[in-house]
């Protein structure tokens, strides 16, 4: 089986409000899959779709083979997932919690959940409603990696993690897929992306615009670049490469945004003497605006009628 999750055609209508349209998506098995947009872009939508949460209402999904709504009960059993807002029971011990679950999908494994509870640093010993957001998060990752699933769907998975525990995340996802897994990773962090992910796709206002490898992502991706030189440059011959946009000059301070190849650039200024070079990476707003149509106010994506948070 060469796709674990593919969609087509899925569409969802809410009346007047925006769901999504037309998605058509192949996840291959065993890859990182990223799924980019901007808030109401439809992300939540199409994995609610995947888990068969709410009805297309016109396509079809198909996970590890089998269809999403009509093989839903064993579709579930192989589907590990992390909601954007993990709803747990707040009465329960996060042990419980999780064994639970496990226990639902066949597959208790108490050792496994002790595994990850340690890695992850969490106690699940203690009611989930007196852990604070990111142990509570951390627990929604437990109980969805315990039972070693083949698919784990995952929607803005670290939006409360430290640090650290977001460093344990990409360890764990790297050691799923290397186990077989597949991964579809929701996520409006370009960093985590871009580390972990071999292939994104980019929805905006519920419709597919790219799927792309995250190699060309970050290569047509702009990146804001600050220069600063023992004398003052001519921005001139900076402005006229290839790839650079928006120079600017203050003093001994050159100020540019640059794409693709930065080999010119870089051989540009050591022509002169640099005395610092400060290269910011590609956040989401920049390679959004590389891909969709702008408002010519703000530069970011046009809102199209009937735009709200069904579609997030």
């Amino acid at each position: 089986m060469n796709a674990a999750i593919e969609t087509t055609g899925l569409t969802k209508a809410y009346g007047r409000s925006r769901g999504v349209e037309d998605v058509d998506l192949e996840v291959r098995a065993g890859e990182i899959f990223g799924f980019l947009g901007p808030n109401g872009a439809g992300k939540t939508t199409v994995i609610r779709l995947l888990l068969d949460l709410i009805r297309p209402t016109r396509g079809h999904a198909r996970i590890l083979g089998l269809d999403a709504h009509r093989d839903a009960v064993a579709v579930h059993r192989q589907i590990g997932y992390v909601a954007g807002n993990p709803a747990l029971y707040d009465r329960l011990t996060g042990r419980r919690c999780c064994t639970w679950l496990a226990g639902l999908r066949g597959d208790p494994d108490p050792a496994g959940i002790d595994a990850l509870a340690e890695r992850l640093e969490v106690d699940l010993d203690r009611p989930i409603r007196d852990l604070s957001s990111g142990n509570r998060q951390k627990v929604a990752l437990v109980q969805a990696l315990a039972h070693r699933p083949a698919v784990l769907l995952l929607d803005e998975p670290t939006a409360w993690l430290d640090p650290m525990a977001q460093e344990v995340f990409a360890e764990l996802v790297r050691e799923a897929t290397a186990g077989g897994a597949t991964v579809f990773l929701s996520s409006h962090r370009l960093d985590e992306v871009q580390h972990l992910c071999d292939r994104v796709g980019i929805i905006a206002e519920g419709r597919m615009v790219a799927v792309e490898r995250v190699d060309d992502l970050r290569h047509r991706a702009w990146r804001s670049i600050t220069l600063e030189f023992t004398d003052a440059v001519d921005p001139a011959p900076f402005a006229a490469l290839r790839g650079v946009a928006d120079v600017t000059a203050t003093g001994r301070v050159l100020r540019l945004r640059a794409e693709g190849d930065l080999d010119p650039l870089v051989k540009l200024a050591a022509a002169h003497h640099v005395v610092d070079l400060v290269s910011e990476p590609p956040d989401l707003e920049e390679i959004f605006r590389s891909y969709f149509p702008t408002d010519g106010r703000n530069g970011g994506p046009v809102a199209g009628p009937g735009t709200g948070d069904r579609a997030d």
